[in-house]
């Protein structure tokens, strides 16, 4: 193994002597950015709000170094807070046994980690290769839309009560918007509207156009008033760094946290390898997901030492570190770094930060993870992945996260699933040109009278075995002929049952004294025949690396007193007469 997959930040770390300025801008921007949130999600989770930037703190850097992707942020996110809040919560209540509970998110941490650490050695990154782009798409444009409304709170001043799910958000939001706090509303607007103008006119600053904004809009929010006209700011910082801690490892505590440790993981990994993909749809990164598996289970296990609770891929902070020009996960170090600062020598000034601009901010980076030119392709190229994307658009809208993505995969899975389990198989007919060719295809080709020459263009497997066999026995029943010939070019694999079903089937149409004949089958596909001992059960000589050597010994097998009323005069052996 080489040292590169082992430490795979030195894959880029040569890259950060000529991008480390972009790294920082963004890295800068991430670390005002995750200031609010870090507070917010510690707050979900049930734990105090030292806990979010602990997590902000220490996940990120490992994410970085030992993850795949370089734009994926890591840290405390809503999800991983709610199922964290979820499932401690059934054995201890944060508000009297606090000590209890924040060692449960400890560990709970921990062994997610495990799992998540476990899948990535064990390769099983390729699960998310199921997850198919019209659910990326679909959880990122679901996600952007519940972002952006989850600051209407900030964008309106209106006391939206916390944890309220978009469309409580919604009706709350359009039932009050008559208190409109129309400072703040200024302030959000006019840091949003700072941020366009820069990013559109002026080119040479476009990279610096949400630090700036964040910057013009606190500044107007002083102008206007501040916490005099409700404009509220973020608040105290605490200025402590993460201590140094082991988790406590009771067995009973590990045994009642198991089940909620796997679907934290499952979930934790889904959302960050999709929102990964969902950034690299833009930057045209090459992804490997395993990699992303076992960067996330050692942030998770790491950051378990260090007073931090689970984590995971953060939409809003990974699209920001994109759009802010970020080359390398440099970035990610940058911004927990520069928490650390803030947290402690510049808690003070930070929080005079303005919710009203972050607002705005976030309300724009939420727009950005909308990727209408893939929406509009989807709507124009299948319905079945119109039904996907949708499915996972408004299941992220309306439902848990966690539901909206399974649903997008199993829909996907489903529908795949249906495709492959009815294979095309095309009659194969011969043209005035002496090639074989689909049937429908050249009004030319013709068939002989005594061989079926079919193509199957997928897969011989439990879940296609029915609509093939169905096709068979129509043959079979008709009497019309007595050979097969199948160009198994296009057959990827065999599993058992359709080794099974296969040859029950040959030996069938032996019995009647004809034979179903295989040409340019690939040894992919023959391996579990070979394993098995199928081939040996139906005759080696089933078996043909070419179509002209197949017809040439089935053509032996003919009834020559058909071949001697027969006009079509298919094959070179019938114009040559052979059989005579």
């Amino acid at each position: 193994m080489s040292l590169k997959k082992i430490f795979p930040f030195l894959i880029w770390l040569p890259l950060v002597k000529s991008t480390w300025k972009d790294d920082l801008i963004a890295g800068i921007t991430g670390t005002i950015i995750v200031i609010p949130q870090a507070v917010a999600f510690a707050m979900i989770a049930g734990l105090p709000p030292i806990y979010g930037f602990y997590t902000a703190m220490v996940t990120p850097i490992i994410a970085a170094l030992f993850g795949s992707s370089y734009h994926l942020i890591s840290g405390p996110t809503t999800t991983s807070s709610i199922v964290v809040f979820a499932v401690i919560s059934q054995f201890a209540n944060p508000e009297s046994e606090l000590e209890a509970f924040i060692s449960l998110a400890i560990l709970l941490s921990f062994m997610a980690g495990v799992v998540k650490l476990v899948m990535g050695l064990a390769q099983m990154g390729k699960l998310v290769n199921f997850v198919s782009n019209s659910v990326v798409i679909g959880f990122a444009a679901g996600a952007g839309i519940l972002i952006g409304f989850k600051q209407l709170k900030y964008v309106f001043g209106i006391n939206v009560p916390m944890g309220s799910t978009f469309y409580e958000i919604s009706t709350y939001t359009i039932k009050h918007i008559a208190e409109t706090n129309f400072y703040v509303f200024g302030v959000a607007l006019g840091t949003l509207a700072i941020a366009l103008l820069i990013r559109r006119f002026i080119k040479k600053m476009a990279r610096l156009y949400m630090l700036i904004a964040m910057i013009l809009g606190s500044v107007l929010a002083i102008l206007l008033g501040g916490n005099m006209h409700g404009i509220e700011t973020v608040g105290n910082v605490p200025s402590h760094l993460p201590p140094f801690g082991i988790p406590n490892f009771n067995y009973g505590d590990m045994r009642l946290l198991t089940s909620g440790a796997l679907t934290l993981a499952l979930l934790g990994l889904v959302e960050a390898v999709s929102i990964a993909r969902a950034v690299a749809l833009h930057s045209h990164q090459k992804l490997d997901n395993n990699q992303e598996f076992i960067g996330q289970g050692l942030s998770n296990i790491v950051s378990s030492f260090f007073s931090s609770y689970a984590s995971s891929g953060s939409f809003t902070r990974s699209g920001l570190n994109y759009q802010s020009g970020a080359k390398t996960p440099l970035s990610a170090i940058f911004s927990a770094i520069g928490l650390m600062v803030v947290v402690l020598f510049f808690a003070k000034f930070a929080s005079f930060l303005p919710k009203a601009v972050m607002g705005g901010i976030i309300l724009m980076v939420g727009y950005n993870l909308i990727d209408f030119q893939h929406i509009k392709k989807i709507i124009k190229s299948s319905k079945r992945e119109l039904i996907i994307f949708s499915v996972t658009l408004f299941g992220t809208l309306f439902l848990e996260l966690e539901t909206a993505l399974f649903s997008g995969i199993l829909i996907s899975l489903f529908f795949y699933l249906e495709k492959t389990s009815k294979p095309n198989i095309a009659e194969v007919g011969i043209n005035s040109e002496g090639k074989f060719i689909n049937i429908i295809r050249d009004e030319t080709a013709r068939e002989c009278p005594q061989i079926k020459i079919i193509r199957i263009d997928d897969s011989i497997y439990f879940g296609a075995i029915e609509a093939i066999s169905n096709y068979f026995a129509e043959l079979y029943e008709k009497q019309e002929k007595y050979h097969i010939l199948v160009i198994a070019n296009g057959i990827n694999f065999i599993d058992l049952a359709g080794a099974e079903w296969l040859t029950n089937e040959v030996l069938k149409w032996q019995e009647r004294g004809g034979g179903i004949y295989f040409v340019g089958l690939k040894l992919v596909s023959q391996e579990i025949l070979i394993k098995g001992g199928f081939i040996d059960i139906m005759g080696a000589d089933c078996f043909f690396k070419d179509k002209h050597t197949a017809i040439a010994t089935i053509y032996k097998k003919f009834d020559a007193d058909i071949c001697e009323n027969c006009d079509i005069k298919l094959f070179n052996e019938c114009k040559q007469g052979i059989l005579e």
